[in-house]
């Protein structure tokens, strides 16, 4: 075994080892040459090598997402680091476990002028769960920092920073351990006890009890539970495309509901009790709604955060959603309202214009997507950019085999494709990307891989621009709004697919699509691009006409 002479990266490795991460993404750089030693040459480690640090964090995250397990980012001093904090925001937002291992110059060497340096000490402190700022020599402190660190992003479920400074010469080798680090032993957090008598008495008088879910993991909850809860009339139950939870009595599409609500629904809807869990909610109108006709009660379950987002939180429940919906299911009993079958009469009023509505409607983003949604395999992976994409399939049917997710911590554009990369790998699955044009041009770079599963595909709906703020209230046609607001451009993916050896399909209209879909999905030999090219004057005017006559 080959092992670098410095005691500090041997005992930050050894300590990763003994705690049993596994992956690790480094970026290129000299100055973490000591830590890339350690980790290429122990078979213990799987090593991604990626360049661009924004894409690599990004690629560690979608790692993260899926396995639940803390990836290792590694990379050089200087600015890498500052590159890795979209991903980090993203992570701490979404409860995703990243480890930051940054190389630094020794504490001497900062601020004196001296080449690629910065301030590498806390750069995260606004989303950051812990910072373990090192010393150069190997310590009892310094160990006791790093299991801190490393204990913080599993119970906490977040990202940590480890910043360890070197001192020339790097690249020298042992074939000897030099340390033997104090492995320190994490305790659980220790959370309030649920009064479930409490919660089940409210429960059981409460007429209208709404439930409200964001973004989660598959197989969250069981379906003995959802079926509990949907067949109590006085329950409803609203649940995202990103929640992963289905059934015959959830309601999915939550704008279809809700937007063209008239105000004596509305008042009518105002639930008894909110009850949520789950990340972070795209439907903004959801919240609006929430927040004006604000429930008595509002109920937030999670192990770790609760976001007061209807600006109405009475109670912090320090649970995961499961262990407490089965207690409660277990202590409570159906109570006689409409308020289910109100509102499923609704959604099913909804659901038959919605159809008509897509049937009759012009190509265009809308529709292209509806028609994609129903081409996916069966039991693959979907990952959604963010912006006008995942607004889209929140109102479109995914099959229930097919597990979806979409960075909505930060809800930013900049690492949709890396972290689907880093999710296929993670998953094992077939994985499909769902991304606007935008969102993929500007993690371009994500394509820079040498990791990619020949069975990962993008479908790329290119409509010229940033398509979502032409159907924002106070959008005018004219210069300034097609620079600086939709970013209007005449750039394909085709040249893009070429270098880095992707197959490319490209369609314009209906009928190509139906058949370029075809061959792209049965792509095998290599991963593939879909890019559909929509008309950029008329999507708007699709998505508010869907709305007009819901």
């Amino acid at each position: 075994m080959v092992y670098p002479t410095i005691p500090l990266a041997q005992s930050i490795i050894e300590l990763c080892k003994a705690k049993n991460l596994t992956n690790v993404v480094i970026s290129p750089g000299s100055r973490n040459a000591p830590l890339t030693i350690g980790f290429t040459n122990d078979p213990f480690f799987t090593c991604y090598s990626i360049a661009d640090e924004r894409c690599a964090a990004f690629f560690g995250m979608g790692l993260a997402q899926q396995t639940n397990i803390p990836t290792l980012l590694v990379c050089t001093s200087g600015s890498a680091l500052l590159n890795y904090y979209p991903a980090v925001a993203e992570a701490f937002y979404s409860q995703i476990p990243l480890i930051v291992l940054s190389a630094d110059r020794p504490l001497n060497k900062i601020d004196i002028g001296d080449g690629q340096t910065i301030r590498q000490q806390n750069v995260y402190q606004n989303h950051i769960l812990y910072s373990a700022n090192l010393t150069e020599e190997a310590s009892s402190t310094n160990d006791h920092l790093i299991n801190e660190a490393i204990h913080t992003a599993i119970t906490q479920q977040g990202p940590v920073h480890i910043n360890a400074p070197f001192e020339e010469p790097l690249y020298q080798t042992t074939e000897k351990l030099s340390v033997n680090p104090i492995i320190e032993e994490f305790v659980l957090p220790q959370f309030p006890i649920v009064d479930y008598n409490y919660y089940s008495q409210q429960w059981n008088t409460a007429t209208k009890k709404l439930i409200v879910v964001g973004s989660l993991p598959p197989h969250t909850l069981t379906e003995e539970v959802i079926q509990t809860l949907t067949a109590d009339g006085s329950t409803l139950f609203l649940a995202e495309t990103i929640s992963n939870i289905q059934g015959p009595g959830v309601i999915n599409a939550i704008d279809r509901l809700v937007i063209p609500m008239s105000e004596e629904d509305l008042q009518y809807f105002q639930p008894d009790i909110l009850l949520t869990f789950g990340g972070m909610v795209v439907s903004k109108k959801i919240k609006q709604i929430l927040r004006q006709y604000s429930p008595k009660q509002h109920w937030h379950v999670d192990r770790l955060r609760h976001y007061d987002t209807y600006d109405c939180l009475t109670d912090r429940i320090y649970t995961d959603a499961l262990s407490f919906l089965t207690q409660l299911t277990a202590n409570t009993v159906s109570v006689e309202s409409d308020y289910n079958t109100w509102a499923n009469a609704i959604m099913h009023s909804r659901n038959v214009k919605h159809s008509q509505l897509l049937k009759d409607a012009i190509f265009s983003d809308f529709t292209v997507l509806n028609y994609l949604i129903t081409q996916l395999p069966k039991n693959s992976q979907l990952q959604v950019s963010n912006s006008a994409v995942i607004r889209y399939v929140q109102l479109l049917d995914v099959d229930p085999s097919i597990d979806v997710f979409c960075n909505r911590g930060t809800s930013g554009i900049d690492g949709c494709t890396s972290t689907a990369l880093g999710a296929s790998i993670g998953s094992g699955k077939p994985t499909v990307l769902l991304t606007g044009d935008i969102s993929f041009f500007y993690d371009s770079n994500a394509l820079w891989n040498a990791y990619v599963p020949h069975d990962f595909k993008i479908i790329l709906i290119n409509n010229g621009g940033g398509g979502i703020f032409r159907t924002l209230p106070g959008h005018q046609e004219n210069e300034v709004f097609n620079t600086y607001f939709e970013t209007t451009h005449q750039h394909t993916a085709q040249h893009l697919a070429a270098m880095y050896d992707w197959a490319y399909f490209q369609a314009d209209t209906a009928e190509a699509l139906s058949t370029q879909a075809q061959d792209f999905f049965n792509q095998s030999q290599k991963p593939a691009i879909l890019e559909v090219n929509t008309p950029t004057y008329l999507n708007d005017e699709v998505f508010k006409k869907y709305y007009r006559n819901l």
